[in-house]
Order: C-alpha cells, then structure tokens, then sequence
C-alpha cells in the first residue's frame, strides 16, 4: 500500500508510471505496479470521495495514501482485498511512514467512516463526471465533442485492462503453428489482424514459446496495421528490381520497424529507422537483435532531415508520430492524469511540422502512412484534413481513419472483428501524385 501510494504521489508531481513503478524494487515491482494501475483507473472516483470526507486537501503523501485506499476499496466487486483489510494496511502505512505518521489519526477517521457510510458517499459522487468516469473533465469533453455516439463507450473500455496480443514472426512461422504451441504450453489464443494472437490470459513474455528466439513480438492488433497497409502492392520506383527505401520516422521502442521487415522481407527492403531520443533508440536495436533482423538505426531528428537525409527519396515512410496517447490509457493509465488540454495543441502543431518536413522525401507514387494512437481528432482527421487542403499533390488512400478502443474494427477499411479487442489508433495513408 506505502509504495502503491508512493508511485501516485510521483504520478501526480509529474513523473510518468513508467519511471514511477521502475523506482520499485524489482521483486515488489509487479505488484506494486497492479495495484498502481488499478488506483489510477478509479482515481477521479477516489478523489470525489476523498472531498466528502475532508474539507480541506491533506497533505501530498497522506492524500496519496488516502486516495489509494479509496480507489481500491470504492467497489468491493473491484477490490483486490476486503474493506477492512484494506483500511487496516492504510493506517498502518501512515504510521509507518514518517511522511505520513502525522495524519495516521486523520487516515483512519476517514477510511473508517467511508466503510459506515460508503453507498451514501459513492452516490453523492455519481453527479461528478470525473467520479463517473475517472477522465479529467477536458478530456471527457473533447470525447463527447469528438466522437458523440462512442465517448461513453471509449471512456469505459479505458478502465477495463487491456488484453495481450501478440504478433507472430511469419518469417519463422504462421499464426496455426504458433497457436498450437501456444496451446501446447497451455495458453489459450485467438487470432487477430494478419498475423497477430490475443492471448485469453496475459502470461510472462519469457514464457511464451520462441519469445527469446524471435518467433513472436507483443504488438496490439490496432498497431499491427501499420506494415502491411504502408508495404502491400507497393513497387520500388528503381527499374532494376531494388529492394524498396523504406523510412520508419519515429521508431522506438521498433515493434513497427521490424513488422516492415517482417512482412517486406529482408533482401526486399532497405530501411532507415530514426529516433531522437538516444536511450530509447537503444531498444529499436535490441527489438531487431531479439528477432534476428537488421535496419539503419540513427538518433536524429526526423522533422530535420537536412542533418541525417541522403537526397535520395523514399519509396515509402512510417511517420508514428508523438500524440497524447489518448488511445493507449487502458495499458497506461498515468496518462490521462499526466496530460493537459494545452498538451493536444502543442503535439499537433509537432505532428504538421513533422508532414510537412517528410512529406518532400517521397516519391511521386510513393506512400506516407500517418499514424498516432490517439482517439483525438486533432490529432487524426483534422490533422489529415489540414494537410491535404494544403498539398494539392497529396491524395488519401483507403485508411482506417480513427479505430476506437474495443471498438472490434468498425471504422471502413477493417473488416468487423478482424482486430478482437485493440487500443485507440489514426491510420491516414497518403500517396505522392505525380506533377
């Protein structure tokens, strides 16, 4: 519980999840991590609550612990242990806590009245939409106004953890084989996208069958339409049979990098990946060393291509491009409380700066494939319409456009089903029209 609550104090000075669960040590980490991700699916309802029972804000660490208690024990349908339970391991993590050892008293009188009046409590929280939906109020508003027939159903499926997908390696095997070593090892999978599986129930990477040789990737369905809708029916510019210049822009962590090369073929395709950040840049090299494959990785900034490009156009380019994450929350809860509404402006006008630096580098008849995992549409069709109002010489394929979370594949361009449960994407897939 101390470190649970811990984590969410850093969460909330501004430290992402990520960092915040790595400070665990290793051994407590997973489920510490658990419990985090629970907390922050249910911490704008633990937050309502938390002001009936005080007037005033406690202090940093203690409303920390105290909001932690509340997300966990608000639903006793949702709470990993009894309610008592709960609230004997809160006091005594204040007590302990020198940080906190001052408001243990405090801790107590409250979590104990929530379990005496907690059905009053949770109902006077249900007129808050940030306690109804745990969504900072901005972000349920731009939902609504975004998507007005789905935003209740986008904000619910973020609070349902999300599924384990996997992306078999078809250089090695195919979606049968592997499901029935899959099934052979006792993990149970359904197929999805091309060549993807959704495990019915999330399992260690280092348990499934082939991971460390390469025969598998964790990849989501909705991610896995990336290669394939850039790569299918598309033809080297070069009369000589050259393999296709691909670029991948925005590559790490490299799931996408080494999809092109999974469904290109390595001797089919000459790939530049390019990351700018140097630490991250590191996992695209060991992602492709896991898997046996090879790409030209470079740190450099892809909206600055006067530093790392050759003159040479490409056939082909992956613009993943840096978004809110507003469709990724189920697998990162810490961000829909991390980010602010200046922040969608602000990566909107990255994403433009971004089309507009890439887009002279295809050539004419080649493909840019646009995409963010986000549900936002100033991130996806606005973004997209901008752009092609502004480059005549730039024509819209047939994209998914935006897939909502869970949302089975209903956008045009994705069969129904064909994707199982998935995360929130944008796919615009645009072609250079010759002058």
């Amino acid at each position: 519980m101390q470190l649970t609550a811990a984590a969410l104090a850093s969460i909330r000075g501004g430290v992402s999840g990520a960092v915040a669960f790595e400070a665990v040590e290793p051994a407590l980490r997973p489920g510490v991590q658990a419990l985090g991700f629970q907390v922050l699916r249910w911490l704008g309802r633990a937050e309502a609550l938390r002001r009936q029972l005080a007037k005033r804000t406690p202090p940093p660490a203690a409303d920390a612990l105290l909001c932690t208690a509340l997300a966990l024990a608000w639903d006793s349908a949702l709470s990993p242990y009894e309610p008592f339970t709960l609230v004997d391991q809160a006091v005594e993590a204040a007590k302990r806590n020198p940080g906190t050892r001052a408001q243990a008293s405090f801790v107590n009188a409250c979590l104990r009245r929530f379990l005496r009046e907690r059905e009053e409590l949770v109902a006077a929280t249900e007129r808050e939409p940030v306690a109804q939906w745990n969504h900072p109020r901005w972000w349920i508003e731009r939902l609504r106004r975004d998507h007005p027939r789905d935003w209740q159903r986008v904000l619910s499926a973020d609070n349902i953890q999300a599924p384990m997908t996997l992306r078999v390696n078809t250089r090695r095997s195919n979606v049968a084989s592997y499901q029935a070593a899959l099934a052979a090892a006792e993990m149970q999978a359904i197929p999805v996208a091309a060549s993807g599986l959704q495990l019915l129930r999330a399992r260690p990477v280092q348990e499934l069958p082939g991971f460390v040789e390469g025969e598998c990737s964790v990849q989501d369905a909705a991610a896995q339409l990336a290669a394939p809708l850039l790569l299918d029916g598309l033809r080297s510019a070069a009369t000589d049979g050259a393999p296709l210049r691909v670029l991948d822009a925005c590559a790490a962590p490299g799931g996408k990098t080494a999809h092109l090369l999974e469904v290109a073929g390595p001797d089919a395709i000459e790939l530049m990946a390019l990351e700018i950040d140097a630490v991250r840049s590191r996992r695209i090299d060991e992602t492709l060393a896991r898997l046996g494959m090879k790409a030209k990785v470079l740190v450099a900034d892809a909206a600055r291509p006067e530093q790392w490009w050759d003159g040479q156009l490409f056939d082909a380019i992956l613009l993943d491009a840096p978004c809110t994450a507003s469709g990724i929350v189920r697998r990162h809860p810490d961000v829909r409380w991390l980010r602010r509404e200046s922040d969608t402006e602000q990566l909107a006008l990255q994403q433009a700066m971004l089309l507009a630096a890439l887009w002279p580098l295809v050539r004419p008849g080649g493909r840019l494939l646009y995409c963010t995992c986000s549900v936002f549409r100033e991130e996806g069709a606005h973004q997209i319409d901008a752009f092609l109002a502004h480059n005549t010489d730039a024509g819209l394929l047939p994209s998914p456009g935006h897939l909502l979370p869970q949302s089975g594949g209903i956008a045009r361009g994705v069969p129904d089903n064909a994707l199982g449960d998935h995360d929130g994407f944008f796919y615009a897939l645009l072609e250079k029209q010759p002058r």
